[in-house]
């Protein structure tokens, strides 16, 4: 083998080994066995590729911001290293040495590498920084699902920060249509136009007054509420979801009537507590919103709810938010 296939081989293993270990040999067997005195650093490369273009030192220096003394300690050492001289000095010119020429493909190889990686590393902490609005609507900014979005969103990019809002029946779909929030913890259906990752299912409830007589017999069905006046919400709302939560159609086309209009859970609660009406409530509710005047009680019947993530269809690329739906999509999986 000649000196040159031979620097090239060598060239070839150290570059291998700098960029799997940045720094260290690799072993037979593919673990990292500490620093390689012979594998050159970036910077060092990076001096390489820049003399060679210039070949003059003093050039060279003032185009790299360092002294011409500091360049050629530099490239000495990493002749050192690689056991072969890459520049001839002699008389009063710099050229390259045949070995020289040879490795300087390589070197701009890695060099171009490193600055793609730093360019795409770069990219990715602006990309994935900023301030990410939330809504929540009732006690979803409590449940389990949501903190746990939340913990391995931050968990993956603590450079993001979330700013938590809750909102009311009518400003919930709204707020993301206006773009004041970037992403929604809810409790489909929604209209068009939303996307959601599904985090659970769960039951719902009957909400009565504690003066229903159906109150203390559980459990029921939703024939047996057909008379009871359900609480509406205010025109800005959805129908598409507000029929859903008021069971409405009912099994057989029995019509739903509708009593006085609640802006918010708290006062959905508060007129069912005063015998204006009922509601039907997701299970988690029996725990979270005890109040006095209000029993929860099972309906045989009643098809489950589901919460999630939602966001618009239109931002779905956008960073931030596929940053949030990935972590929703990993704890909807797990």
């Amino acid at each position: 083998m000649n000196v040159i296939a031979y620097v090239h081989a060598r060239w070839k293993l150290i570059n291998e080994g700098f960029l799997m270990v940045a720094g260290g040999t690799v072993s037979g067997a593919g673990a990292p066995t500490g620093p390689d005195p012979r594998t050159p650093s970036a910077h060092q490369l990076r001096l390489f590729v820049a003399l060679s273009e210039e070949l003059h030192f003093s050039r060279a220096a003032a185009r790299l911001f360092i002294t011409q003394s500091a360049l050629s300690q530099q490239i000495k050492d990493l002749e050192q290293r690689l056991g072969v001289q890459l520049f001839d000095r002699s008389g009063r010119t710099v050229t390259l040495t045949p070995q020289g020429e040879v490795l300087l493909a390589d070197a701009r190889g890695v060099v171009t590498a490193m600055d793609r990686l730093s360019h795409s590393a770069s990219t990715q902490a602006r990309r994935l920084s900023g301030r990410l609005v939330v809504g929540t609507v009732g006690a979803e900014a409590a449940m389990p699902y949501t903190r746990a979005v939340l913990s391995l969103l931050h968990e993956r990019h603590p450079r993001v920060q979330t700013d938590v809002r809750s909102l009311h029946f009518p400003d919930h779909f709204d707020a993301l249509f206006r773009h004041d929030i970037d992403v929604a913890f809810l409790r489909p259906p929604v209209p068009d136009g939303i996307e959601v990752q599904q985090l659970a299912t769960e039951a719902r409830l009957a909400c009565l007054p504690a003066s229903d007589p159906l109150a203390d017999r559980p459990p029921i069905t939703l024939a047996q509420l057909a008379d009871r006046p359900v609480i509406d919400v205010p025109p800005q709302v959805p129908r598409v979801w507000w029929n859903f939560w008021a069971v409405d159609p009912r099994p057989g086309d029995i019509p739903v009537r509708y009593g006085p209009v609640a802006s918010d859970l708290e006062g959905l609660l508060h007129l069912v507590a005063q015998g204006e009406g009922m509601c039907f409530l997701p299970a988690a509710a029996r725990d979270l919103f005890p109040r006095p005047g209000v029993r929860y009680v099972e309906v045989t019947d009643l098809p489950p709810s589901t919460a999630g993530l939602a966001w618009l269809r239109s931002n779905r690329t956008e960073p931030l938010i596929e940053a949030v739906a990935d972590a929703a999509r990993c704890v909807a999986s797990a």
